[in-house]
């Protein structure tokens, strides 16, 4: 099964962090990979049309973001910048590269450094 995965949050998708999972938002399961490609695409539209900044690797791991949607993080003490993420796995795993898109390797954008006391958790 392919799933197409919907994040909101203070990190880009493919950091798979330990808890990366409570970001997700919606999740969408298909059975083969053209229909969970047709899904990622309609989805990956909307945030390109409605976000400013982009990131999306060839793996179909995408973020999104506005310069302006922070929170407040009490552990850094800075502002931290929320991404709307895209993604699409196999069986809960990234994809092999033989499914790799490269036309979906852009960016129009980098993400701002985060704060040095800011640490992820690997």
């Amino acid at each position: 099964m392919y799933q197409v995965i919907k994040m909101y949050g203070d990190w880009e998708p493919w950091w798979f962090l330990d808890d990366w999972q409570d970001d997700i938002i919606e999740e969408q399961s298909f059975e083969y990979f053209e229909e969970a490609l047709s899904f990622y695409c309609q989805e990956w539209e909307l945030l390109r049309t409605n976000l400013p900044s982009c990131k999306c690797h060839d793996n179909f791991q995408a973020a999104f973001w506005d310069k302006a949607e922070k929170r407040w993080c009490e552990n850094c003490g800075d502002y931290l910048q929320q991404y709307h993420s895209l993604l699409i796995l196999k069986d809960g795993q990234e994809l092999a590269k033989e499914q790799f898109a490269y036309h979906f390797n852009i960016r129009n954008d980098e993400p701002s450094p985060r704060p040095q006391k800011c640490k992820f958790k690997p």
